[in-house]
């Protein structure tokens, strides 16, 4: 099964002090750069859609000609959530795309063959996403008190990309917006109407650049591959 992949990157990147992180160097390349690189080395992904803030997508475009992309089919503005800025990017996808493959923008270091287990999950599944056990201890807490640890072993950290047979995703889309739900985690909407999402194991380097002290983080995985 061929996937479009959408790519967000429309936050305001507030927890970075306003500096645009997709557009920060990392490596020889910038941070969205990076991560266009990782989607374009997939057979299985035919199309990239960029979500981003209007400002940024002549910047991106330009890095997407460096970086060599060829498979960028459109950028687009981005919504008041991250829920709408998926809706727009989903508009943009090919008629004939069999899955809708969502991945954030500021995580670069997603590996291709990652990419590609996720992609045969969905296409058996109905819904993949890509994530990895949780390490420490969990604990729930209310008031300022723990009421709860729930049992490690069921635990997953969520990472991205998400992916989807298009018919299911875009079910999940229509019942979000009929009950005015907004969700921030793409699998929610799928499990929203009782369809099934496979967790694919990745692994701990596809981190997300949120704060400054990740890019440094970023460099040195980069470095280490």
């Amino acid at each position: 099964m061929k996937a479009s992949a959408v790519i967000v990157c429309a936050g305001n990147s507030t927890r970075m002090g306003g500096v645009n992180k997709i557009l920060l160097p990392l490596g020889e390349r910038k941070v969205i750069g990076v991560t266009m690189q990782a989607f374009q080395s997939c057979e299985s992904v035919s199309e990239i859609i960029i979500v981003a803030r209007e400002a940024d997508i002549p910047a991106i475009q330009e890095e997407a000609e460096l970086a060599g992309i060829t498979k960028l089919a459109a950028c687009t503005a981005g919504g008041a959530t991250r829920q709408e800025s998926v809706i727009n990017g989903i508009k943009k996808i090919s008629r004939d795309s069999e899955l809708v493959a969502v991945h954030d923008g500021a995580r670069p270091l997603v590996k291709p063959g990652h990419i590609e287990k996720v992609i045969k999950d969905a296409s058996i599944f109905g819904g993949a996403t890509l994530g990895v056990p949780v390490k420490d201890t969990i604990k729930t807490v209310d008031g300022g008190l723990i009421v709860d640890t729930p049992p490690r072993s069921s635990l997953y950290i969520t990472q991205t990309p998400q992916i989807f047979k298009r018919s299911l995703y875009f079910e999940g889309v229509d019942f979000a917006l009929e009950h005015g739900l907004d969700f921030t985690d793409d699998c929610q909407l799928v499990e929203a109407i009782g369809g099934k999402v496979a967790m694919t194991i990745g692994d701990y380097t596809n981190i997300k650049i949120t704060t400054p002290e990740d890019i440094a983080i970023a460099e040195v995985l980069l470095k280490q591959r």
